[in-house]
């Protein structure tokens, strides 16, 4: 038996989606489980491990009964997950509370301390600014949402479980250890600790000065290693919960932000790829360490060896078209209506079509839970700006398709200044690249060709399976453009500059009004 093939797990923050895949890319089949997020006072966000791990059962063992492909063919597996959140684990494993995910803020106010003192810039003392910067390339964000601020959360707050905690784990690395039984991290998947000193990207570790400077000990950290590297046989208990083979190598891996990189096929230095799932983000490799203070991005250690990854993150984009569906279009009352969830995005696109390009110049603010790039604000808010009598539930659609792509195009302005370079063409990926319409309002206001990758949802379960491959020898990186297929290219309509340009100015302007309101009513 000559084929072999991989098991990638994509964790996100609705849940896991399981694929088997082969070397090359292509995908046999895929399963996907939900999983609850539980909301807290005070920016609070949680899930709980166990609902991770017993999902990813689930859908693993849902794929694996469906008999594509021999189980034991299958002779890797590797995780990509959520990014930005914190599993406190004891020593033999056990998780400690649940996880802190990314979109949790309660640690804003320690990282104000942390960073703070002296003469400052932008709520930053310099001198710790100047050290963050040349080391690590980035700072920890204000909105507290970056893990160094959920260890510090714990830390003052729940000094029992620090105390107690043999090592703090991002989501990926906490999958890895429960298929392999290592603590380990990887050089990308750490990074927004700022903890590690990322100058050489060949040979990262933490940096002493810091983790003094943070207060946090460096054994309740994981050591370090590379994506690819092979982190090493699933444990026999786990291959049994999952339906797998023993003979199956866990790759280290990478959170979604890398794997989404990889997966687009935008691995070339400068190509972009443009993410639309429950957050988004406009991101490319780049060959430099470099830092955007102002606008919260800077180049970070890629999952691919040798190579950066420009960050920056929108914090909401297909969560607006959730909000818009569970809270004004369908909510859970005695006018709801069904819809399947497959016919949700085609249904959607057929009404927003509906509507002339600017929505009768009705926007949408998709900061429905704060933003980070290109501001960093956790306490901006979204809504519908200049609606009338005549707004209709098609202009509020179409209306939340263009409010996040204005945030895309505010964005795309600060990765071009970061880069140098003009974005000739843009990969688009996730559940809302999906969306032909969406996909059209994106080009039309990025002003840029946008190129919709065949199966986009797949993205981050391809990624990851490209990194397996690297792992296993049967890929190199100058494949994988190659072994992703682009299903259409959206070009901008000139038609449709002139308004375009015309409120998204205008959407700029109602954040510079209107940012000391949101600052007092959400202090």
């Amino acid at each position: 038996m000559t084929d072999k093939y991989i098991l990638a797990i994509d964790l996100g923050t609705t849940g896991p989606k399981v694929g088997v895949f082969s070397t090359r890319g292509q995908v046999i089949g895929y399963e996907f489980e939900p999983t609850p997020v539980t909301l807290l006072p005070n920016g609070g966000a949680e899930q709980d491990p166990d609902d991770w791990w017993n999902a990813v059962k689930q859908a693993t063992r849902r794929l694996l009964g469906q008999g594509r492909v021999p189980v034991e063919s299958i002779v890797a597996l590797c995780c990509t997950t959520q990014w930005s959140g914190t599993v406190a684990v004891d020593q033999d494993g056990r998780h400690l509370t649940n996880a802190i995910i990314w979109m949790d803020s309660r640690g804003a106010k320690y990282i104000e301390e942390l960073t703070g003192g002296g003469i400052a810039l932008e709520g930053y003392g310099v001198g710790k600014l100047l050290k963050w910067i040349r080391l690590t390339g980035g700072v920890p964000t204000h909105s507290g949402k970056d893990p160094i601020a959920h260890i510090l959360l714990i830390k003052n707050e729940r000094p029992e479980i620090y105390q107690a905690t043999f090592k703090f784990l991002e989501p990926k690395d906490y999958l890895n250890l429960r298929l392999t039984g290592q603590f380990a991290a990887s050089y990308d998947s750490i990074a927004l600790h700022w903890l590690t000193d990322n100058r050489n990207i060949a040979r990262i570790d933490y940096d002493a000065g810091l983790l003094k400077m943070s207060g946090i000990a460096r054994d309740k950290l994981p050591d370090l290693k590379r994506a690819v590297d092979i982190l090493g046989p699933i444990k026999p208990e786990s291959a049994r919960e999952l339906g797998l083979g023993g003979n199956v190598q866990v790759v280290m891996g990478t959170p979604d932000v890398h794997s989404a990189a990889i997966g687009s096929g935008a691995v070339r230095d400068y190509d972009a790829h443009l993410y639309l799932g429950t957050s988004s983000w406009l991101a490319c490799h780049v060959p430099f360490k470099k830092t955007d203070l102002f606008h919260n991005m800077a180049s970070l250690p890629a999952a691919l060896p040798g190579k950066y990854l420009l960050s920056n993150e929108q914090e909401c984009a297909g969560a607006c078209l959730n909000y818009l569906c569970d809270n004004l279009l369908y909510p859970d009352d005695e006018l709801r209506q069904q819809v399947s969830p497959s016919d949700l995005l085609p249904t959607l696109d057929r009404i927003a079509a509906r509507v002339p390009a600017g929505s009768d110049k009705l926007i949408f603010l998709p900061w429905l839970y704060g933003e980070r790039t290109p501001v960093d604000d956790s306490r901006l808010r979204g809504g519908f700006f200049n609606a009338s009598l005549k707004t209709t539930r098609a202009h509020m659609i179409r209306a939340v398709y263009e409010g996040v792509a204005y945030n895309s195009r505010w964005l795309l302005k600060y990765v071009e200044l970061f880069t140098q370079r003009r974005c000739d063409a843009i990969n688009v990926i996730g559940g809302g690249a999906k969306a032909d319409v969406w996909c059209q309002i994106h080009a039309d206001v990025l002003d840029r060709p946008i190129r919709q990758v065949k199966n986009p949802i797949q993205a981050n379960l391809r990624g990851a399976v490209f990194l397996a491959a690297l792992a296993l020898g049967d890929l190199s990186v100058h494949d994988i453009p190659s072994r992703v297929e682009i299903a259409k290219t959206y070009a901008p309509n000139p038609d449709h500059r002139r308004i375009y340009d015309e409120l998204f100015g205008e959407f700029v302007n109602i954040y510079k009004s209107s940012q000391k309101i949101f600052a007092r009513l959400n202090r």
